[in-house]
């Protein structure tokens, strides 16, 4: 028998990384060319700066990385830089452009003041492909979504600066905010954290009519592209079902305190708000089911999945940073080699796996129902 030593990702058919890459960023394609419409110039800063940044970064680590071995000769500098030019693949130029386009939609169109937005959009991309991505060695042996990773980083040094909603589609301008999810609120207690459910209606919601970062908004948009990438098959339905139906019975589990106790909100309106504000679909869509960052083996993913939902929850409910999503998805991408353990993996659901599974989805009902039976709700 030979074993064969291969990097992620491990692709269970017949297609290349490539057109996978490409599958990816079709999928974008309609929340990338709603965002343009939507907010115009501001977008298209976004996504230049975003992409630009991060293949930039990428050329710089090939280039870096496959430097002339030395034979005794000093090479010129047009020498090394060929050599490394020759080294390029497509994959060196897909990945920064899908993980770019990605990062740039879920940052904001503004901030206050103006140029800031500038500063955090080209550090965000800097950390998150270096620090997320290439310090692991470049694509395929990452850790972390390099995304969400500069996301994170850009949010917290410059988030308190960041403005939501400032163009005539979005019903509202929030500079902070108060939505679930997505941007701070100073109020400790959950009816001021989810006073503004009443504020907007579904279709609102779900058109993105809502304060929120140029992209995670637009539902049906973030739709077209999941339903593409389930029948490209680019995309594991297991991580995102896991992910979606673990976040929103947690949620649902939830309602029944909050809207017991929170006057003039109803039980719809909870779930409704829950699942349509912040980037949870956006998230389950582009950046969970991210192949190199996820577990190989089924039972692993519906696992993983399930982690970053329970932790979504758990954040969005009692954390004091906003942006549950990218930190789940970041926590369980460190989580994610545990899944693939040699000694207990494998592709099959037995019954201890399914134990472990019921298990974890029992503590993090248990966790949210101890956290809302001591937390304070007043009305």
């Amino acid at each position: 028998m030979t074993i064969v030593k291969e990097t992620s990702p491990h692709i269970h058919r017949k297609d290349s990384l490539a057109r996978m890459l490409i599958d990816v960023l079709v999928a974008l394609s309609p929340v990338s060319i709603t965002a343009l419409v939507v907010y115009g110039l501001p977008a298209m800063r976004n996504l230049l700066l975003g992409v630009s940044t991060m293949m930039l970064c990428e050329f710089v680590f090939v280039l870096i990385t496959n430097r002339i071995p030395y034979d005794g000769t000093k090479h010129t500098l047009k020498e090394q830089f060929l050599h490394g030019c020759k080294a390029m693949r497509i994959h060196h130029i897909l990945a920064p452009i899908v993980s770019g386009v990605i990062f740039a939609l879920i940052m904001p169109s503004h901030s206050d003041p103006a140029y800031i937005i500038y500063i955090a959009l080209v550090l965000g991309a800097i950390f998150g492909i270096v620090i997320g991505k290439l310090v692991f060695g470049g694509t395929g042996q990452n850790i972390f979504n390099p995304a969400a990773a500069g996301m994170v980083f850009a949010k917290l040094c410059f988030g308190s600066k960041y403005v939501y909603g400032t163009t005539p589609f979005v019903n509202a301008v929030q500079t902070g905010g108060t939505l679930l999810g997505d941007v701070a609120s100073s109020s400790t207690s959950l009816l001021g954290r989810y006073a503004t459910i009443g504020d907007y209606s579904a279709l609102d919601m779900f058109l993105g009519r809502i304060p929120g970062t140029i992209g995670e908004g637009f539902k049906f948009a973030i739709l077209i592209g999941l339903i593409y990438l389930l029948i490209r098959r680019a995309a594991d339905y297991r991580v995102i079902v896991s992910y979606l139906g673990g976040y929103a019975a947690i949620m649902a589990i939830a309602g029944i305190f909050v809207v017991t106790k929170v006057s003039g909100v109803n039980y719809g309106q909870w779930m409704l708000y829950s699942l349509l504000t912040g980037g949870v679909l956006f998230g389950a869509t582009y950046m969970l089911t991210d192949p190199v960052t996820m577990p190989i083996n089924a039972p692993g993913r519906v696992m993983y999945g399930l982690l970053a939902a329970g932790l979504t929850a758990i954040i969005r409910l009692f954390g004091a940073l906003p942006e549950g999503v990218a930190f789940s998805i970041l926590i369980a991408n460190l989580a994610a080699p545990a899944f693939d353990y040699y000694s207990y993996s494998g592709n099959r659901f037995t019954k201890k796996k399914i134990i472990f599974i019921c298990g974890m989805a029992a503590a993090f009902v248990l966790a949210v129902c101890l956290g809302l039976g001591f937390q304070e709700v007043t009305a």
